[in-house]
């Protein structure tokens, strides 16, 4: 077999194998897809089929005609939001930081903080559970807020400290020189450069708010606080399942981090990989 022949026998293998992948990652959400708009009914039938034979909105219009469950979206907006904006905030300044300065206890903090990605969060539950209620923060959104960043902070100050680490420090002495300060250096000449690592971390931390379900379902007890996975949750009756319905709030959840995720692609990906080469 010639080189040639080598070479596009193995471009068809690579992308016959991409293609087997695209199918299986995509296949749950076709199927999720055509579940949204089926009846209960049809979900069931046998044979299974793709297409649905009756196409109905019922269940996304049974989701966007109940307040308390536009409720469980808005909840899922305003407490991912704001903990990726807390969470850059205080990972930009952590970061920056480490990056620069040379303090006390900063080799112990950094092991600390790497240290606390390893505790399984369901291990956690009991002890903030108890601090929350002390604190009188139960079924409010300061209580979900301040728990995800326990668990968001930690990879954030990482990713953003390895990321100002590629950063040249002639940068910040540019701009001491000319009479700036390194809070100046930091927000006017570091953060507008370190746009793909602040994008990725943002991703991540929002993505991570988004889908909890352990910590939204125990510190929260009203249906006004409950958020989209606890609200799919609550569409499992007792005696049925609104499967539809769980599938199309599924499908509605899916996408505001399928949006976020493609406009933002291209910064992702750089700054996923800043980092972790050192020059």
């Amino acid at each position: 077999m010639t080189t040639s022949a080598k070479n596009t026998l193995l471009t068809v293998l690579i992308y016959a194998g991409l293609a087997i992948g695209l199918v299986y990652a995509a296949f749950p959400v076709l199927w999720m897809l055509s579940c949204s708009i089926k009846s209960n009914t049809e979900i069931f039938s046998l044979p299974p089929q793709l297409f649905p034979k009756e196409f109905t909105l019922k269940a996304y219009h049974s989701i966007f005609s109940n307040p308390m469950k536009v409720r469980f979206f808005l909840n899922s907006y305003l407490v991912a939001t704001v903990v990726t904006l807390l969470t850059l905030l205080v990972s930009i300044l952590a970061g920056y930081s480490f990056s620069r300065y040379s303090f006390a206890l900063k080799k112990p903090l950094n092991l600390f903080i790497i240290s606390t990605q390893t505790v399984p969060p369901i291990t956690l539950l009991i002890p903030y559970f108890g601090l929350v209620v002390a604190f009188k923060m139960y079924d409010t959104y300061f209580a979900l807020i301040f728990t995800y960043m326990v668990f968001t902070l930690p990879y954030a100050i990482l990713m953003m400290t390895g990321y100002f680490n590629t950063l040249p420090k002639e940068l910040d002495e540019a701009v001491m020189v000319d009479g700036g300060s390194s809070f100046f250096a930091l927000w006017h000449v570091l953060v507008p450069i370190s746009v793909p690592g602040i994008v990725a971390t943002g991703v991540y931390t929002f993505l991570l708010a988004w889908n909890e379900f352990l910590f939204a379902l125990t510190l929260t007890k009203s249906t006004e606080m409950r958020t989209v996975p606890i609200g799919i949750q609550q569409l499992m009756g007792q005696h049925a399942y609104e499967w539809n319905e769980m599938m199309a709030m599924s499908l509605l959840g899916s996408l505001p981090i399928l949006i976020m995720y493609l406009a933002a692609q291209r910064y992702f990906l750089a700054g996923m990989t800043a980092g972790s080469v050192k020059s």
